[in-house]
C-alpha cells in the first residue's frame, strides 16, 4: 500500500489552484470587455485567423453555438469585430476584427501577458516555457477522444492488474 500525497502534489489541485489565480487575474484584465476572457479568446483566435466563420470558431474555442451568436452580438456592438457573409458560402458568417478591436486585443495582451509574468514568476523562464509547451499540447488533444466510460474502464483494468 502506497502513502497517500500531499495535497499539493495532486494534479487537479494544482491545475485549479493555478486556473483560478489565472481566471482572477484575466477578469480583472478583461473588464468592461463584452464576454471577459472567453470575449478575448474570441478576438484573438480571429486576429490569428483561426475558424473564419461563426461556426468553426464556436467549435474552435469549445463554445456552443448559440451561445457564440450572443457572445460575438455583444463584441460586434461594441465596435470590435464586423460579421459579414462567407463569398464561399453566404449562409455562413465571416467575422473579423474592426481596427478598434485590434487596438484593443494589443491591450489586453500586453495587460495578460504582465499579470502572466506575474502568475508564473516563481519559475525561471525556460521552465515558463516548457509549462506553456506542456499545457498547449495538453489543450490540443481532443478531449472527447475517449469516452468517460473507456477512461474509468481502463483505470480499473490498471487497478486489476496491481499487485
Amino acid at each position: 500500500m502506497s502513502t497517500p500525497r500531499q495535497v499539493e502534489a495532486d494534479l487537479g489541485w494544482a491545475l485549479g489552484r493555478v486556473a483560478r489565480a489565472h481566471l482572477r487575474t484575466a477578469q480583472t484584465v478583461m473588464g468592461g470587455l463584452p464576454g471577459g476572457p472567453r470575449g478575448y479568446q474570441v478576438l484573438a483566435a480571429v486576429a490569428r485567423g483561426e475558424p473564419s466563420t461563426q461556426l468553426a470558431l464556436a467549435r474552435k474555442l469549445g463554445v456552443d453555438r448559440t451561445v457564440m451568436t450572443y457572445l460575438l452580438d455583444e463584441i460586434q456592438a461594441a465596435g470590435l469585430v464586423e460579421r459579414r457573409p462567407d463569398p464561399a458560402d453566404r449562409r455562413a458568417r465571416r467575422v473579423e476584427l474592426t481596427d478598434a478591436g485590434r487596438a484593443r486585443l494589443c491591450d489586453l495582451e500586453r495587460r495578460l501577458g504582465d499579470a502572466e509574468a506575474h502568475l508564473l514568476a516563481p519559475l525561471e523562464p525556460a521552465e515558463q516555457d516548457t509549462l506553456r509547451g506542456l499545457l498547449a499540447r495538453l489543450a490540443a488533444v481532443d478531449p472527447d477522444q475517449a469516452s468517460a466510460c473507456q477512461v474509468a474502464q481502463d483505470i480499473a483494468a490498471c487497478d486489476a492488474d496491481a499487485p
